[in-house]
């Protein structure tokens, strides 16, 4: 656990540090429904555009950590990537043939509204 907690604590720290030497950047952290290490690589792969910097999942506390270009675009269009490969996430539902189209170790468990 400490492990995780120094992996995730690094990346942040990194993030922010190589963010401000960026223009315009924006760090941030939300939480995205997902896994295993093919729902890490599906999703940050989802958010991986030239305006993302950097994009980290974790699959244990199901967070993602995102740099961007805040003039280039926006967290709902990032959050939007997200949906549309599938993995719902604090600002955006995937659609459920999104959803559906995940291999079964990726389907989540939704949370009914």
């Amino acid at each position: 656990m400490k492990t995780i907690m120094f992996i995730i604590a690094f990346v942040a720290i990194s993030s922010t540090a190589f963010a401000q030497s960026i223009p315009n950047s924006k760090s941030l952290t939300f939480k995205v429904s997902g896994n295993c290490g093919s729902c890490k690589k599906t999703i940050e792969k989802a958010v991986n555009q030239p305006n993302v910097v950097s994009a980290t999942w974790n699959k244990s506390t199901k967070v993602i950590a995102v740099t961007y270009d805040s003039t280039k675009t926006t967290l709902p269009q990032i959050q939007k990537k997200i949906a549309e490969a599938g993995y719902d996430n604090e600002g955006a539902v995937a659609t459920d043939e999104a959803y559906s189209n995940l291999h079964s170790c990726c389907q989540y468990d939704r949370k009914k509204e």
